[in-house]
């Protein structure tokens, strides 16, 4: 064999050897950020925000602490995204088996992702719906979950999802929607950005539609009596 085609493929193996210590980095990295993210004074950004900032479309949001939040805002979003959010281990598995059951019958699916599996997404993974996000979804919610209080997650995760399109950040949907601060919110207002949360491009929490309005009300109402659903977070 000639030393040309020798070095060739040596140089071609040096680069099959770099791209997999890249993709192990990649798939660890994730989880080195989970442990840095357990410090408090660590605001994270998700995947959406930095991409926003780096294609110029803008991204508006203020960091606020989860006591600084109105607790009513908390209770509706629970109960409108997860209401077994205290109970779980980051995953609902009665709920996630459903769906993947249902998907491989050709039903239609619908939502099962848990707060910590949104925020997983939303922090290290990219939007859309597929097999392979939801395979790396999984580990990612119960890493966190098994590593930050529940306030944690919760502040985290109020404090990156998208309320609107560029308004990140529970404070900066409050001053957006209702020019007040995430702390002022009222029972209304709270059940209103609540239900927008699955699609804040179509669900104008400060222009709300009577669909919009129906759901609120419901969840306004399952709200009130959430009590024994939030005990993780305010004990």
């Amino acid at each position: 064999m000639k030393p040309r085609g020798r070095r060739k493929r040596a140089g071609i193996g040096r680069w099959i050897g770099r791209l997999f210590l890249l993709g192990v980095f990649l798939l660890i990295l994730p989880y080195l950020l989970i442990l840095l993210y357990r410090i408090e004074i660590v605001r994270p950004w998700s995947t959406l925000m930095a991409y926003g900032l780096v294609t110029g479309q803008g991204v508006e949001r203020t960091w606020v602490p989860f006591e600084d939040v109105a607790p009513v805002l908390v209770q509706s979003v629970m109960m409108s995204e997860d209401g077994q959010f205290c109970a779980h281990d980051g995953i609902d598995w009665e709920a996630l088996n459903s769906v993947i059951d249902g998907a491989l019958e050709g039903e239609s699916t619908r939502g099962a992702s848990t707060i910590p599996m949104q925020t997983a997404k939303n922090l290290f993974l990219w939007p859309g719906r597929s097999f392979v996000r939801k395979a790396l979804e999984v580990p990612l919610a119960m890493a966190s979950d098994y590593i930050w209080p529940k306030q944690r997650m919760m502040e985290i995760y109020l404090n990156i999802a998208e309320w609107a399109p560029g308004v990140y950040g529970i404070e900066a949907a409050a001053q957006h929607h209702f020019g007040v601060s995430a702390a002022n919110l009222n029972a209304s207002q709270s059940a209103l950005l609540a239900v927008s949360l699955p699609n804040p491009h179509q669900r104008n929490a400060g222009s709300p539609g009577d669909g919009l309005r129906r759901l609120a009300g419901n969840i306004e109402g399952r709200a009130r009596q959430s009590g024994a659903y939030i005990t993780c977070l305010y004990g």
